[in-house]
């Protein structure tokens, strides 16, 4: 597919010059060598030695080995020319048990990955936490333990003071609900625990961790931003059944509002608590004051919409949208609608998009990975985030999830969402043609005048109908 530049100078032109690009990985599914250098166990590696859990059988022992590849996959994020790197730190990588000794070769790891990003003129924007929990402390209740709090607290406030003075910006949790939901009442991640009351106490103690870890932050001078990266989306209906209405609302109250109303109003949504009943998470004295910190950001993660289908209703094909890989339904207009909901609905602080991406099961033919399908993904949802601009949403970033092919999760190595192909084998990268379009985009965006005054026609008066 041969690269439209006016068509990528249009749509850059909708984003101001200072718009942050980026990519973004996790370091459990990139870092591999997991054994090594005084790293204990996660809660990833315990689940993935479980029979059955992990679609193929795999783990992230070695993953893309980039703990012994820093250097080229840095040399590789340049060639790209993002400006952005969002990466994540292992927490039993610097503190083998989650409490006491610090690792220092961990420590060193990280330090040379910030340091070589800065030299390469790449910010580096630092997440805590990808849902690689110590093992050690998983084996003390992990988070379903207000004990955990603490812990997190102080591993956030150690890291923050060794590498804090060379990243852009600090997100405590990414997508806290995947932790709780599918970690501890879905069971199908780490720690692959079935409760519902146990997950429901899970989420409500990582957001007091993130809000206790961004007082202690902030208490300790910390003066880069700190936010907290959730995975949000619409919830829509099949049809205008009162069921599918209801079932709606409450899909919506668990995935959005449990997070989005402690955070920014200091209260658990009440329809949420009544459906909950028992099964609530204790919460004490202060406990809402301290969750409700100041946001300097917020991160949101998006792939796709959620459907709401209790009749089973069929669906016509004429409305069938393509899928990824994943199964998921190719929606961008999902990704303007919950941007601009969320501002109106709170007093948002700016906002980045931490991952979009997609899933497609692409492999080199002679060298190349021709990987149409991703490229009309990556434009038409970044084409989303300009129309949530064009209507008064104040979106100051993108990162495309992920920079490489991966270890993902469940779905083990069976699933590629990288712009960057890797034989897993080898460990050989080769860029897709996704990565070559985002790179070109971006020396398109280089070239762009900002802020062209096009847009379509249907979102120019959405900022009125806010």
């Amino acid at each position: 597919m041969p690269f439209d530049a006016h068509a990528a100078q249009t749509l850059a032109r909708r984003f101001p010059a200072d718009f942050v690009w980026g990519v973004a990985t996790s370091a459990y599914q990139i870092e591999g060598a997991a054994h090594e250098d005084g790293r204990a166990d996660s809660i990833w590696d315990e689940f993935c030695r479980r029979p059955g859990v992990i679609r193929d059988g795999g783990s992230g022992d070695r993953a893309c080995d980039h703990y012994h590849r820093l250097e080229s996959d840095l040399d590789l994020i340049a060639s790209l020319g993002v400006r952005a790197y969002r990466f994540s730190v292992s927490w039993p990588r610097v503190q083998p048990r989650g409490a006491g000794a610090w690792n220092e070769a961990g420590f060193e790891f990280y330090r040379r990955l910030v340091e070589g990003l800065r030299r390469r003129g790449i910010e580096p924007h630092l997440t805590l936490y990808h849902w690689d929990l110590p093992l050690a402390l998983q084996l003390r209740g992990g988070w379903t333990s207000r004990g955990t709090v603490q812990a997190f607290v102080d591993y956030a406030v150690e890291v923050v003071r060794r590498l804090g003075a060379g990243v852009a910006s600090i997100a405590t949790h990414n997508e806290p609900w995947v932790v709780a939901t599918l970690g501890h009442e879905v069971g199908s991640f780490a720690p692959g625990i079935k409760s519902r009351r146990l997950a429901m106490q899970a989420s409500h103690h990582l957001l007091l961790s993130h809000g206790a870890a961004t007082r202690a932050l902030r208490d300790a001078g910390c003066e880069r931003p700190i936010g907290i990266v959730l995975n949000q989306a619409p919830i829509h209906t099949a049809s205008d059944s009162a069921a599918d209405r209801a079932k709606a609302r409450l899909e919506d109250g668990l995935l959005v509002r449990w997070y989005m109303d402690p955070l920014l109003l200091g209260r658990y949504p009440a329809d949420v608590l009544e459906h909950l009943g028992p099964d609530a998470p204790a919460v004490e004295d202060g406990d809402m004051a301290l969750i409700s910190q100041r946001l300097d950001f917020l991160g949101l993660n998006y792939y796709t919409r959620t459907v709401v289908n209790v009749g089973g209703i069929p669906v016509d094909e004429r409305e069938r949208r393509p899928l990824t890989d994943m199964g998921w339904e190719v929606y961008p207009e999902g990704l303007t609608e919950i941007l601009v909901r969320l501002r109106a609905d709170y007093r948002v602080p700016p906002l980045y998009v931490m991952e979009n991406g997609a899933a497609y099961g692409d492999e080199p033919v002679d060298g190349r990975v021709a990987d149409v399908d991703r490229i009309a993904y990556l434009r038409s949802h970044i084409a989303a985030v300009a129309n949530a601009r064009d209507a008064g949403v104040d979106v100051r970033g993108y990162f495309v999830w992920s920079l490489l092919d991966n270890f993902e999760w469940a779905d083990g190595y069976s699933k590629r969402f990288g712009i960057v192909h890797v034989d897993y084998s080898t460990e050989r990268r080769t860029v897709k043609d996704s990565g070559l379009w985002y790179r070109d985009f971006l020396r398109a965006s280089d070239c762009a005048e900002s802020v062209d005054p096009e847009r379509p026609a249907e979102f120019r008066d959405l900022q009125a109908r806010i």
